[in-house]
Parts: C-alpha cells; sequence; structure tokens
C-alpha cells in the first residue's frame, strides 16, 4: 500500500499496517519550520497519513475513505531524529471511522496528539 506522493516527498516509511494498529517514521530533518523545529504541519501530515490509511483498511474493498475533522495538540518540540506515529483506532464504525494518533521523538516523548475521523463512502464507478 503506497502512503501517497505527499508522504513520500516527507519520508514518511510505513512500518506496519493493519486496521487495529498503523505505525510510521519520519525525519525531522527536511520537515521544520523556520526555527529548525518539526512543523505541527508536518505532525499532521503524519497523521492523516495513518488515520486515513486504517480507515481504508477497515472499509474494506470497493470503498473509499475520506476525511472529515482532524486536530492536532503539539506537546514538545523535535529537532533532530525520526519521529514515529502509532495510529490506533477510537470508533469503528460502518460509515464512519475515527483514529488516534500518538507522535513520540527517539527518546519516546510524546510530541504530538491528533484524532483523525474518517467517512466510509462506496467508491465511485471506474475507482476511486
Amino acid at each position: 500500500m503506497s502512503v501517497g506522493a505527499l508522504a513520500d516527498r516527507m519520508g514518511i516509511q510505513l512500518l506496519e499496517a493493519s486496521a487495529e494498529r498503523l505505525v510510521a517514521t519520519m525525519p525531522v530533518e527536511g520537515n521544520t519550520q523556520p526555527y529548525g523545529l518539526l512543523n505541527g504541519g508536518a505532525s499532521v501530515v503524519l497523521a492523516e497519513t495513518l488515520g486515513t490509511m486504517g480507515a481504508m483498511l477497515h472499509a474494506g474493498p470497493g470503498r473509499v475513505a475520506v476525511g472529515l475533522d482532524i486536530n492536532a495538540t503539539h506537546h514538545r518540540a523535535a529537532r533532530t531524529g525520526l519521529v514515529t506515529g502509532v495510529a490506533t483506532p477510537v470508533h469503528r464504525g460502518s460509515t464512519v471511522v475515527s483514529y488516534q494518533v500518538e507522535i513520540s521523538d527517539e527518546q519516546g516523548r510524546r510530541v504530538c496528539t491528533s484524532r483523525i475521523t474518517c467517512l466510509l463512502r462506496d467508491a465511485p464507478p471506474g475507482g476511486p
């Protein structure tokens, strides 16, 4: 499963993927804001990548997941190394799916907590 063009450009590497748990890493380098800290938007891209992929895995063939809502709380700065995102389901229904994504630095300290909610729909004729 591809993580998508944006995630590829940001260096996101998917390590584990199931509807129950997704894990990916992302380098801080190349994803920073002007002060040299991990950009909060980069954390949100990591969270949305994992949450949407989890929703797609839950939805199954012939269905697509589209984002409805995402939020993020940034707890601490990351300046170097890799951050790791772990997504776990909060709710997996037939039409709405929510995942919590916890992003930590290499020392295991929480950098960001995000929640993403996706709508599940039937794929349009001809595929997504």
